[in-house]
């Protein structure tokens, strides 16, 4: 057997086993709120997030980290990413996000990326001073992922994502550890101008994110003294906290690109493809809350102006009164990608995003992105 095709047969086992052996069964309403550590389900990154998170068959670079890390496969040498996001406007909860992506060989990509939550100064109270006034105490909430993602032919790319949750304010914390899998194949279908065959157009995915061990808090913050009768003894008792699963799930992805206005360059005899219309498709099998079906539409011209648009679906989206999440469906987003050597394939690039929600005045995202 081939050493690539070991390693595919490696990330397709995974994946298997985690579908038709696991006791995680998807979409399960009657489990929502069960699971901890939802930050993994956040999308911190403005590009993506203005596509709905449609486009885990064709994401690329840093953002893979979030749908499919397999799409690190396509940077050229090194992409670095920073995203700031302004979380439900109005809750004053920051969210800032940096990640970097480095070729190593012909065939593997190496990831790096942190994700931190910023809640603000909040107001310490106890049971004796429950109006506050005894200082402020700041949460921690980080997410740290290391990648490496492998090229195993023209067409199939996969990739592996180990990831370390840490939550904690003062006295309290609780740490965990989830692995994150992920295929993208790349074919085509129809024939361009000269009549040959499109190979680079149609793009499958799937990922298979926060499979990982439970996690537990833990800390001084769960005992206390107390004096326990007759006779009157001093004692600390600690409290234990029960263990939460993390949320693990599973998308299968599917996009297309359009090329509309395609020109022939008689000089070179290759195709010159100014615009391009992308359409993608997800469907996501969540364990501990509804499935989503995640849909998004990009135009672009000459990959210097993007302008996108998504929409997310789940059972009672449109209904007040049965929506069990803030986000009502939309996300819009644009990118301006500016070229520095054309030769070099190297640019920087300006991203944002905005996600519609109710209650709340949505969320805004922005990124900067270097490609080198």
């Amino acid at each position: 057997m081939k050493k690539k095709n070991f390693y595919l047969l490696v990330l397709l086992v995974l994946i298997k086993t985690y579908i038709f052996n696991s006791k995680i069964y998807g979409g399960n309403e009657q489990r929502a709120g069960q699971a901890g550590a939802t930050e993994l389900l956040i999308n911190p990154w403005a590009r993506s997030s203005g596509f709905g998170g449609a486009n885990t068959a064709g994401i690329k670079g840093v953002e893979s980290f979030n749908l499919n890390i397999a799409g690190t496969n396509f940077i050229r040498k090194t992409e670095v990413v920073f995203s700031l996001t302004d979380w439900l406007v109005g809750s004053d909860i920051k969210i800032y996000s940096l990640g970097l992506c480095q070729r190593l060989t012909e065939t593997g990509v190496l990831s790096l990326m942190m994700m931190n939550i910023d809640f603000g100064e909040i107001e310490i109270t106890t049971y004796d001073v429950p109006e506050g006034g005894i200082g402020t105490f700041r949460p921690v909430f980080t997410i740290l992922g290391l990648a490496f993602a492998k090229e195993f032919s023209n067409s199939i790319y996969g990739g592996l994502a180990l990831k370390v949750i840490n939550e904690k304010i003062p006295d309290l914390s609780a740490t965990g550890v989830c692995l994150d899998a992920g295929i993208q194949y790349l074919t085509g279908i129809g024939k361009n101008k000269l009549g040959k065959k499109i190979r680079d157009n149609l793009h499958f995915g799937i990922s298979m994110k926060n499979v990982g061990t439970p996690m537990r808090f833990k800390g001084d913050g769960l005992s206390f003294r107390t004096i326990v009768p007759p006779h009157d003894i001093v004692m600390t008792v600690e409290q234990r906290s029960a263990e939460f699963e993390l949320p693990a799930l599973i998308t299968l992805g599917l996009m297309l690109d359009l090329y509309p206005f395609s020109k022939v360059d008689t000089t070179e005899k290759e195709i010159i493809r100014p615009h391009r219309l992308s359409l993608a498709a997800n469907f996501t099998s969540n364990s501990f809350t509804k499935d989503q079906f995640h849909f998004g539409i990009e135009y672009s011209f000459q990959e210097i102006i993007m302008i996108r648009g998504g929409f997310v679906y789940e059972k009672g989206i449109f209904d007040y009164d049965t929506r069990t999440t803030a986000f009502t469906g939309p996300s819009l987003g644009a990118t301006l990608q500016i070229p520095i050597n054309e030769k070099d394939k190297t640019y920087i690039a300006l991203d944002y995003s905005y996600r519609f929600t109710n209650p709340f005045n949505g969320v805004h995202s922005f990124g900067l992105r270097a490609t080198l």
